[in-house]
């Protein structure tokens, strides 16, 4: 702009933004084209105060269509004939700019949207923890206390804290693994293997839990040679959590049911259960990091970190899809498919 707060020149992208035309004679006022009350305070200000230096801001601009843009901008002055000496102003006869002022907008919506995640991540990172260094905290305040008296009652305060440490290690490993995914930097094994091998390994680490509550455990795996490219330990981690999520989710005497099929050039398994069910919303919400569903925190411990990891060595390592339909009070099925090494026999 010049020193008459008059638009002279912005590219498309600028002009897409704002919704103008830079070269309208009807209208150059910057006031009117540009909608942002501390972009044309920015610009004014280093037109009339400042224009052998710039200054550099973060503002939120919004869009033709109304949604919110972050841009980092920098506002530089321009000089004009005054800051040579000359107050006299001859445009006719001055090769000189006019002076004035120029914006630089650099659009940084990624920038504030990774922000945004790392601060919810640490937020609800600090909030799970909590609850287990709160309960190890306090029982070992019992015993130091000496509210421990006999054998009996420390080795239980003993078992609270041990399980608390537990529950605090198993959310560390789950964020490093997640984080070290989503980086890029876990160390992949792939081998081809046959499906079924591995599923039957998640059925036996999961089976005392299934009758500690009187679980029906169900093996409905395919007699076929379902062969696939995989890291071993990484896709029974991922079987292992969804079934493990199913039985706490699964009322006593319930059925737990893991299948697995040849789909064209690909493998399913899923797993089934007679379990609370989901909502829509939270069926759309379950593999996002920490989220666990309000009216079910009661019924079992967790990080909330189960099933998005899954998703995650599914879908980022195996390229494979990881998808979860559920009727409320009726039951779940979460089912994953991915690609096929091929038939052998």
């Amino acid at each position: 702009m010049d020193d008459y707060e008059e638009v002279l020149l912005a590219n498309q992208s600028a002009e897409d933004l704002f919704g103008f035309k830079a070269d309208d004679p009807e209208n150059r006022a910057l006031g009117q084209l540009v909608k942002c009350e501390k972009l044309v305070e920015l610009l004014t200000n280093m037109a009339g105060h400042n224009r052998k230096g710039s200054r550099t801001d973060e503002i939120e601009i919004d869009s033709q269509e109304g949604d919110p843009r972050w841009f980092r901008v920098t506002a530089s002055g321009l000089p004009g004939e005054s800051d040579d000496g000359d107050n006299e102003r001859d445009e006719t006869t001055s090769s000189e700019p006019a002076g004035g002022a120029l914006a630089v907008l650099r659009d940084i919506g990624d920038q504030k949207a990774l922000q945004k995640r790392n601060a919810e991540f640490v937020s609800a990172v600090s909030h799970e923890m909590k609850t287990p260094l709160a309960g190890i905290k306090a029982y070992v305040e019992l015993l130091a206390d000496g509210d421990a008296e006999d054998q009996e009652t420390q080795e239980e305060f003993l078992g609270v804290i041990d399980g608390q440490a537990d529950r605090l290690q198993r959310l560390v490993e789950n964020m490093l693994n997640i984080a070290r995914i989503e980086a890029g930097v876990v160390n992949v094994s792939k081998q081809t293997r046959p499906l079924n091998e591995v599923l039957e390994e998640a059925l036996s680490v999961v089976q005392p839990s299934a009758e500690a509550k009187r679980i029906e455990l169900v093996s409905d795996l395919s007699p076929m040679y379902l062969g696939v490219l995989a890291d071993r330990d990484m896709l029974l981690q991922s079987a292992i959590n969804l079934l493990s999520n199913a039985i706490k989710y699964t009322p006593e005497k319930g059925t737990v049911t893991l299948r697995s099929r040849m789909l064209d050039n690909q493998v399913m398994f899923e797993v089934e259960d007679t379990g609370v069910g989901l909502s829509e919303e939270d069926c759309g919400r379950v593999f996002e990091k920490f989220y666990r569903v309000k009216k079910d925190k009661t019924m079992a411990a967790g990080t909330g970190l189960g099933l998005p990891l899954a998703k995650h060595i599914v879908e980022d390592v195996h390229g494979g899809s990881l998808d979860a339909r559920s009727t409320l009070g009726q039951g779940s099925v979460f089912s994953i498919t991915i690609p096929s090494a091929g038939q052998m026999s």
